[in-house]
């Protein structure tokens, strides 16, 4: 952490930033992509206030509102020690928003999982039950490369489609980030999530209208550091 508490770069510096210091130029472009009405969204992570602390697992659903999923348990869908979101946001009771960000292209390509035998026998159950509805002409084995884009899909599918929640994911994605070598236009992130989508043989399920991806430059948020 810096002087001032935030990361040092990279993306967790920069949603720091934008979160607690100029929240309306993030808030802005997701309340756009969800097709709200602008108004403040709800920020419960990475606040200040709480060190910039971020949750997984059951302890990410309370920071939304959510106590139990009352059709198939998370203990029941995914092992312990699940994936940790970048951010987590509600905008009313209406949208409980979960938030992962980038801000370099190789972040993306995500490496396999590496859970032990046991807990990696669940993921890949889970997985196949989303692929299966959401890519059923993939054969790409999704808990190999871009398994983290895959677990967040995972999860968004077990809270909205499986427990009814109005669950929406949220991708960040900053460009300009100089600090990491990010790419400077909106473009190369289009082309990022093509290829991922592509390489997921991700179909045209409906619960993708509830996968967003959204580009925030970090030029308009260094005045706030």
């Amino acid at each position: 952490m810096t002087s001032r508490g935030f990361a040092r770069a990279g993306s967790q510096r920069w949603l720091q930033v934008a979160v607690n210091r100029c929240a309306q130029r993030i808030d802005g472009p997701i309340c756009d992509a969800l097709g709200i009405s602008r108004r403040p969204l709800a920020w419960r992570s990475p606040l200040q206030g709480k060190g910039f602390r971020e949750y997984r697992d059951m302890a990410a659903l309370r920071q939304l509102g959510v106590t139990r999923l009352p059709v198939e348990p998370l203990s029941a869908f995914w092992p312990p020690r699940g994936p940790v979101w970048d951010g987590l946001a509600t905008a009313g009771t209406e949208h409980l928003i979960l938030v992962e960000a980038k801000a370099n292209i190789p972040e993306a390509a995500s490496p396999s999982s590496k859970a032990s035998p046991d807990s990696l026998k669940i993921i890949r159950r889970s997985l196949r039950l989303v692929q299966q509805a959401i890519a059923p002409k993939s054969e790409h084995d999704w808990s190999g490369v871009f398994y983290q884009y895959a677990n967040r899909l995972a999860h968004l599918y077990l809270l909205r489609e499986i427990n009814g929640f109005p669950a929406e994911l949220v991708f960040v994605y900053f460009i300009n980030a100089v600090d990491v070598g990010g790419p400077a236009t909106g473009t190369e992130w289009n082309a990022v999530t093509a290829l991922t989508h592509a390489a997921l043989g991700i179909g045209r399920h409906p619960m993708l209208q509830h996968v967003h991806h959204v580009v925030v430059d970090v030029n308009d948020l260094r005045d706030a550091v």
